[in-house]
């Protein structure tokens, strides 16, 4: 699974891309609503509702904030004598309402799911456009499972919280045909899951390589020009994908390395205290290809560790699906021999600056 702990101070990670992401998710929420945000009610005798366990993410989030990144960040808290049956950190009273400060938007965090309609709506709502990571609750069921009962997910990229929600994480992984899940990975994550402590939280990474339209393409929304939130280029209109596949195959764009970007996703898993459930965080990176072999050492590296998939692994990863392979990796064994010939070609590990 490559998972590994993570340390506190390393939950969310903000970088300058933070206001362009909070528009591209502002504008999918007005936009596409309960298809990006959603709270699932109890299902008797399976599982229970999400409802908790979303008002509990939005003011978990908003005490790491305001201590993490205090010159973004500032909070208002409830009056002590206002609030009885629910503390914020180090017992201080709940947290009332949280300001962005270089964005200069302030919001008003419901206190329990009572507090004003779709109060569980609201408070993910608030969550996703707090951070750049998409954010999945899974809690467990009365079988064992865990199951997927809320999320804000508006920048997958390549699936739809509509296709995956309600569903047991072991559905999640088999329908999104994620390779080697059922002879391999299905019962230790299962078990990793069900023994997840509070405070032993983790974390993991993925990659892709996503192809997109030219910038100056006709089509191209200018709130979104890199396809963050939807792979329209290769996985057609959002509206027309059905499961794991486009309804029909989309007009690709041409394949040049100047249109191709590095997805990398950063996976978080932690136990929320109250609830119990597991909040998954995915927070997802676009690196032009261009910029990414300007790293010492990266092309090699990467080159390397593409010609190490499985065929599994490799048709999960679009290898000979997105006509980008031949084209990638030509592009990085180009720049390896540049490095080469430059001599730079050592042992990068060693350098300060690496990785990045």
């Amino acid at each position: 699974m490559g998972i590994r702990s993570m340390p506190w101070n390393e939950w969310i990670e903000l970088d300058n891309k933070f206001e362009q992401c909070h528009r591209i998710k502002g504008h999918r929420i007005g936009t596409r609503g309960d298809r990006v945000i959603r709270v699932l009610s109890e299902t008797p005798g399976v599982v229970g509702s999400g409802a908790d366990a979303a008002i509990e993410t939005v003011h978990e989030l908003s005490e790491y904030l305001a201590l993490r990144f205090p010159k973004t960040f500032s909070i208002t808290r409830h009056p002590s004598k206002e609030v009885v049956s629910q503390t914020g950190w180090h017992g201080l009273p709940p947290i009332k309402s949280i300001q962005i400060g270089p964005l200069g938007v302030t919001y008003d965090l419901p206190l329990n799911i009572h507090d004003g309609k779709d109060a569980a709506v609201k408070a993910l709502e608030i969550a996703a456009l707090m951070v750049q990571d998409d954010l999945a609750l899974m809690l467990e069921g009365e079988d064992g499972r865990y199951y997927f009962q809320a999320g804000a997910i508006c920048v997958a990229g390549f699936w739809r919280l509509q296709d995956k929600i309600g569903l047991p994480l072991d559905e999640i992984h088999i329908t999104g045909d994620v390779p080697h899940y059922k002879e391999k990975l299905q019962l230790s994550m299962e078990r990793f899951f069900q023994r997840l402590a509070v405070d032993k939280p983790v974390t993991r990474n993925n990659y892709f390589f996503q192809v997109i339209k030219d910038r100056t393409h006709e089509s191209i929304e200018e709130i979104d020009p890199d396809e963050l939130s939807w792979a329209i280029s290769s996985h057609g209109p959002e509206d027309d994908f059905h499961g794991s596949f486009p309804a029909e195959q989309p007009m690709r764009p041409t394949v040049k390395t100047a249109n191709i970007h590095l997805r990398s996703e950063r996976q978080t898993l932690r136990r929320l205290p109250r609830s119990g459930a597991i909040l998954f965080g995915i927070r997802t990176y676009l690196t032009p290809l261009e910029k990414l072999v300007q790293e010492p050492g990266v092309a090699r590296r990467l080159a390397s560790s593409m010609r190490a998939w499985s065929d599994e692994v490799g048709k999960y990863k679009g290898k000979d699906s997105g006509e980008w392979w031949d084209v990638v990796m030509d592009y990085l064994d180009q720049n390896t021999d540049q490095e080469g010939w430059n001599g730079t070609n050592e042992d990068f590990s060693k350098m300060d600056n690496y990785p990045f």
